[in-house]
């Protein structure tokens, strides 16, 4: 269990607290009885001068003070209970406790035949990664949904592979990881490239390009004549997100 350290408080001698306590009740309560005594003896001087005055003060006074010697005992009832955080006695009503905040349980575990499990908030902000961290983050991606042995193989010489991994069917996946800016779309020759090694060298029954920005309208023709699937930046937030398929899922199957 890790060691927790406090700085900047200044213990307090208790010694000190616990003396002071019973001398400040004893004084409010001298105070008390002095005031009481002396009010006393001021109405008895005038109780002397205006007799029928002071029996039917007295009359009035007697209901009040039964009230207040019933109030006492439960006002320290009230007052134990909520030093102790007891629930109040019987013909209280208790004041209802907040609800707790719902639990936010983990995204399940296992294939998932392509459908996404919803992460837990927030998903990931892929472009503040740094290149390596968002190729871990898509192969995170591929592995949260189903996908199994999964490498992430980016680098030199990685011959336009950045994750490698099994798809739930049992397809070998080929994903390229390109994170640029929103101003830097992916091209024809970054799919060009790709689709010359990612089937012959990787031997990839399925190959995706994701990006965290958009794809040129010839790299998107590109990928449809040879079969590469293209990720988007609005699709890998909705993939990560949940709302969206993986590149494997039904919504990307192909249509030929």
């Amino acid at each position: 269990m890790p060691i927790r350290r406090t700085r900047g408080v200044t213990p307090h001698p208790r010694g000190t607290d616990a003396l002071r306590s019973p001398l400040l009740t004893l004084a409010l309560a001298g105070a008390l009885i002095g005031a009481a005594a002396l009010l006393f003896l001021r109405f008895a001087h005038w109780a002397g001068a205006h007799p029928v005055t002071a029996v039917l003060l007295a009359l009035l006074a007697l209901p009040v003070l039964y009230v207040l010697f019933r109030a006492m005992p439960r006002a320290r009832e009230l007052r134990r209970a909520a030093r102790a955080g007891m629930v109040p006695p019987a013909g209280e009503e208790a004041v209802p406790e907040p609800a707790p905040a719902p639990e936010v349980l983990p995204a399940p575990a296992g294939a998932h035949d392509g459908l996404t499990a919803v992460l837990p908030p927030p998903a990931p902000d892929f472009t503040a990664l740094d290149p390596d961290g968002f190729e871990a983050a898509v192969a995170a991606l591929c592995e949260r949904d189903g996908c199994q042995e999964v490498e992430v193989v980016g680098g030199a010489g990685d011959l336009g592979a950045d994750v490698l991994a099994t798809a739930p069917d049992g397809r070998r996946v080929v994903v390229q990881c390109k994170q640029y800016g929103p101003e830097h779309k992916v091209g024809s020759q970054d799919l060009q490239r790709f689709g010359g090694t990612c089937w012959t060298v990787h031997g990839a029954q399925l190959a995706a390009v994701v990006t965290t920005s958009e794809f040129t309208a010839p790299a998107l023709e590109y990928a449809e004549a040879c079969g590469i699937r293209c990720v988007d930046g609005t699709a890998l937030a909705a993939w990560a997100e949940g709302s969206g398929a993986a590149p494997w899922g039904p919504a990307m199957l192909d249509t030929a």
